[in-house]
């Protein structure tokens, strides 16, 4: 299993790194991390996270068709605090309703933080394939959250991406912001 995290690691951190340059070649890194995520996480018993990585999969090959697009077309924006307010509340709603069925229903480790990044991080992914540049501010609280989340189930690994996605998605925002400016 070392061996399959490492390479989804490698991969992972290459998506960001690509995504953060608005490389169109982020969304080929995405599709091989995940994948690969979606082994690990199923064996770990991270059921949210699981159909996270599914979800991943598909806006990955989202992402690449909307990034095709002339340059024109998806440029990177920021959206209004009120669009922000009902991802939030949003988030919070299904987190507790996902969590719970978790809890209740199947043998899932720490069901509610599962939940919780996994429900931001459907919002936050939609944001980055629209060049929303707020989504850099979601992937910092959720890669805080999911680092502690993968130590607890010895994903070392998966750790130490998440503490490193921290730093990388705020390189991300600062370049995002002079892209934009």
């Amino acid at each position: 299993m070392e061996t399959t995290e490492l390479i989804a690691v490698i991969f992972a951190i290459l998506y960001v790194v690509l995504a953060a340059k608005e490389s169109l070649y982020c969304w080929p890194a995405a599709i091989v991390s995940v994948s690969l995520y979606v082994y690990i996480c199923f064996n770990a018993k991270l059921f949210p996270e699981t159909g996270l990585q599914i979800f991943y999969l598909a806006m990955a090959i989202y992402g690449w068709l909307q990034w095709r697009k002339p340059k024109k077309e998806i440029t990177i924006k920021s959206w209004p605090l009120r669009k922000h307010f009902i991802v939030l509340a949003s988030s919070i709603l299904l987190s507790i309703g996902l969590g719970y069925y978790f809890d209740v229903y199947t043998q899932a480790a720490m069901p509610y933080l599962d939940s919780s990044t996994t429900i931001l991080s459907l919002f936050a992914t939609y944001m980055l394939t629209k060049k929303i540049i707020e989504n850099w501010w979601y992937w910092i609280a959720i890669d805080i959250a999911s680092a502690y989340l993968y130590y607890n189930r010895d994903l070392t690994l998966s750790a130490i991406l998440f503490a490193l996605y921290v730093i990388l998605a705020s390189v991300g925002y600062l370049q995002w912001k002079k892209n934009m400016a």
